[in-house]
């Protein structure tokens, strides 16, 4: 069975301990997913020059944050790694080097989402860092030749928020700017509708999605998600709410979507 592709919006890294919605969502993924040989994960939180892959036994949990409370900082995500996988998305990608890093484990844009939908930590674990210095369209391209993963029984995953603006978050006050939603709902559009260019070329010149998108690091994973979607399949929305100037929307295409 062909694997879906999933994008996910994770948000605080409270979530990975905090019962909620968003949490209840990736469990109840987790559940109705087709079970994954091995995860690719793409997350906003490994920004290299150049693509690196993971390529350890045992990755170690990296708490790439600050403060939250000490409970936050004790989890664990033992899963394992697979140098084997690391091996073949470096053999598959053939329009550039991507180069296998022994000692590098998960941040936070893999575990925090992973803890919930895998809480088992059994099915192993990659990731695939991302070059901000290149634009959408060089990560659509490299994605695509990540298709074969598909038919592998590995579950690609991309990790950010399509709508990431810290710097006008307001940790007391979650009520959705209006421009945030303005600029999710732009984006879902195009990813319903199938526009692979607008998406490629995000943000463009318009005010809201400049400020939706004021760095690239968590706009990109979603294309990694975009450029495995096959003609006649589904990309469907789970959790697709704005907080304050952070948009949740997440996105899987492929089996277990729904439109």
């Amino acid at each position: 069975m062909r694997m879906p592709a999933l994008f996910v919006g994770h948000g605080n890294p409270m979530n990975a301990i905090h019962p909620n919605e968003f949490r209840s969502e990736w469990t109840a993924l987790g559940a109705r997913l087709p079970r994954p040989k091995a995860i690719l994960c793409v997350s906003a939180h490994w920004e290299t020059r150049g693509a690196y892959v993971t390529a350890t036994e045992a990755p170690e949990t990296i708490h790439d944050f600050y403060g939250f409370p000490k409970a936050l900082f004790d989890v664990r995500y033992p899963a394992p790694g697979s140098p084997a996988l690391a091996a073949r998305v470096a053999a598959l990608v053939a329009s550039e080097r991507v180069r296998l890093d022994p000692g590098r484990g998960l941040d936070h844009g893999a575990w925090s989402v992973l803890v919930a939908m895998y809480p088992e930590a059994d099915v192993p674990v990659v990731q695939l860092s991302i070059d901000t210095s290149q634009p959408g369209r060089h990560h659509y391209a490299l994605a695509q030749q990540l298709l074969p993963l598909r038919d592998e029984a590995v579950l690609v995953m991309g990790s950010g928020n399509i709508v990431h603006n810290l710097g006008q978050f307001d940790f007391l006050d979650p009520t959705p700017l209006a421009w945030a939603g303005r600029a999710d709902a732009e984006i879902r559009g195009h990813v319903a509708a199938g526009r692979r260019e607008a998406l490629m070329d995000y943000p463009g010149s318009g005010a809201d999605a400049r400020l939706a998108v004021p760095t690239p690091e968590h706009y990109l994973p979603l294309l990694y998600a975009i450029a495995l979607q096959q003609p006649g399949e589904t990309a469907g929305f789970f959790n697709d709410r704005v907080q304050g100037s952070i948009s949740m929307t997440s996105v899987l295409i492929g089996p277990g979507a729904q439109a």
